[in-house]
């Protein structure tokens, strides 16, 4: 069984998730199946079949968080430290063609968003960082094409 690498605030997320699915939406999903029950015939019935898939779909998810949280291998990022980019650091890259400043933070699948400053481990970027120091120059291939990136800071918060 792999490990799933996860920060203990995106393991806190997965559970919240799960807890929501399981207590608040099946309470809900079971009440729209309950009320389309009781309009008739369940042949034709759009809100009977609509709701049924939105059973499937939650109880989908619950199994696949469920499995995520048991495989979870909690990396508390405050403990770690050094000057190698590994799991949990947060990277202060300079674009080396436009001189922009960005800051990742390498996180598991699960809890990547780059909008908010977190790449998966998995990502083109992070698979490039990865073992790098401060100083070093990378070369990632991006969806939109080859991109350089000189590393400015390594951190672990």
């Amino acid at each position: 069984m792999e490990k799933i690498p996860l920060t203990p605030p995106g393991y806190k997320a997965l559970e919240e998730e799960l807890k929501h699915r399981q207590q608040v939406e099946r309470q809900r999903i079971i009440q729209a199946i309950a009320e389309a029950r009781s309009h008739g015939d369940l042949s034709e019935n759009a809100e009977y079949h609509a709701a049924k898939e939105a059973q499937s779909l939650n109880e989908g998810r619950i199994a696949e968080l469920e499995d995520k949280l048991s495989r979870a291998e909690i990396i508390d990022v405050s403990k770690l430290s050094g000057s190698t980019i590994k799991f949990g650091a947060t990277v202060k890259l300079i674009d080396e063609d436009t001189e922009e400043t960005k800051t990742y933070q390498i996180v598991g699948e699960s809890e990547a968003d780059v909008k908010s400053g977190k790449v998966s481990i998995t990502s083109p970027i992070a698979r490039a960082l990865i073992g790098k120091k401060t100083g070093d120059s990378v070369e990632v291939n991006t969806p939109g094409g080859g991109k350089s990136y000189e590393i400015v800071d390594v951190a672990f918060v």
